[in-house]
């Protein structure tokens, strides 16, 4: 992977040009910028499910990174390190580092909080914004259910009880990540937007929810809080089964082939 310095934090990432005949005869479109959700990466959020693949024979230029305290990005171990906004620096510099100006931004669960926080501190950065596997609990709660933390830490994922922790905890083991990273982000992390900032965000925004997903919220309930949202429930798909489903794409898609060309 690629590696740049974001304020001082080293941050991993991949560049994918467009490919074949559709990259050649498309080549004017705007880059799509991919984050990974929590314990994720960009391998297991993006490049296993198929995503750049679909994004690139679209004939997208696509970036994907790992958000710090994940994959190979440097790991950090005090919560503060993890501020939404400080996160979103994260995702912003990349663009300036690669000089691009304006983007279409997808996150996926964290990466959609990212994202939001994104759109609200730099709206000149993106065209579209692509809200997956986080609805309305974007704005009534602050991440991840409480005591993910401690499932981090805990000796093994046998002394945890919780259907969520261990949910969690699995997800965070068969990622291989480090776990006291991962607690330190959760801590950090956690900020529920409010109602006044999700109405400011002013970009085109598709919302992707399962219809399964506990965990995301409703999305139908934060596109009418927003500007010029709509929502796509994908049927059938919780919050981990959604990642790589065809409709989920399928919608994508459609969506930024809906908006205008970037000028």
């Amino acid at each position: 992977m690629l590696e740049f310095l974001s304020d001082g934090v080293r941050i991993a990432y991949l560049d994918f040009p467009p490919e074949g005949a559709a990259g050649q005869t498309d080549r004017h479109k705007t880059p799509v910028l991919l984050i990974h959700g929590f314990a994720s990466n960009h391998g297991v959020n993006w490049l296993f499910p198929q995503w750049v693949k679909t994004l690139t024979q679209a004939g997208r230029r696509v970036i994907v990174f790992d958000n710090r305290g994940h994959g190979r990005s440097e790991k950090l171990y005090e919560p503060e390190a993890y501020r939404p906004q400080t996160m979103a620096g994260d995702a912003a510099r990349l663009l300036d580092h690669l000089g691009i100006a304006r983007a279409d931004v997808m996150g996926y669960s964290m990466g959609g909080r990212i994202a939001a926080h994104l759109a609200l501190a730099a709206p000149e950065k993106i065209r579209g914004l692509i809200l997956a596997g986080i609805g309305i609990h974007l704005i009534d709660d602050d991440g991840p259910p409480s005591g993910v933390a401690e499932a981090m830490e805990a000796s093994s994922l046998e002394d945890l009880t919780d259907p969520k922790q261990r949910m969690f905890r699995a997800f965070a083991d068969s990622t291989r990540s480090d776990r006291r990273a991962l607690a330190a982000c959760i801590r950090g992390s956690r900020r529920a937007m409010t109602v006044e900032e999700i109405g400011a965000v002013a970009q085109p925004t598709l919302i992707c929810v399962g219809s399964e997903d506990d965990i995301a919220g409703d999305p139908l309930a934060l596109a009418a809080l927003m500007r010029d949202a709509r929502a796509l429930v994908i049927p059938g798909r919780d919050h981990n089964r959604a990642v790589g489903d065809k409709l989920f794409k399928e919608g994508v898609l459609a969506f930024l082939e809906s908006l205008q060309p970037a000028v």
